[in-house]
C-alpha cells in the first residue's frame, strides 16, 4: 500500500491539492484498520464532504482504491502471467 507521502503525491497530481488531512486520517496507526473498512465508506465520504468538500471526499475513496491496488494488484499480474503460460503450455496459442 502506498505511503502517506505517495498518496499526497498522487492527490497533488490528480487535483492540484495534497489532501494531507484525508490521508493522515485514513492511515492513522491507531485507527488504520477501522478506517479502511469498506462498510464505513458512505459515512466517511459524507464526513469528508461536509468538512473539506466533494473533491476531498472523492480523494478519500481514491485512497482506499489505491490501497486495494497496492495490496492486490500484484496478484492479478501473477495470475495473468500464469494463465498465459498455461495456455501456451497446453497448446491453445
Amino acid at each position: 500500500m502506498p505511503s502517506i507521502d505517495k498518496h499526497v503525491e498522487i492527490s497533488l497530481k490528480r487535483t492540484g491539492k495534497k489532501y494531507l488531512e484525508v490521508h493522515e486520517w485514513i492511515d492513522d496507526p491507531a485507527n488504520k484498520n477501522a478506517r479502511h473498512d469498506i462498510n464505513a465508506i458512505p459515512d466517511n465520504f459524507q464526513m469528508f464532504k461536509e468538512k473539506y468538500g466533494e473533491e476531498a471526499a472523492r480523494e478519500y475513496v481514491q485512497h482506499l482504491s489505491d490501497d486495494v491496488k497496492g495490496r492486490f494488484g500484484h496478484l492479478l499480474e501473477d495470475f495473468e502471467k500464469e494463465m498465459a503460460a498455461a495456455i501456451k503450455y497446453f497448446g491453445s496459442k
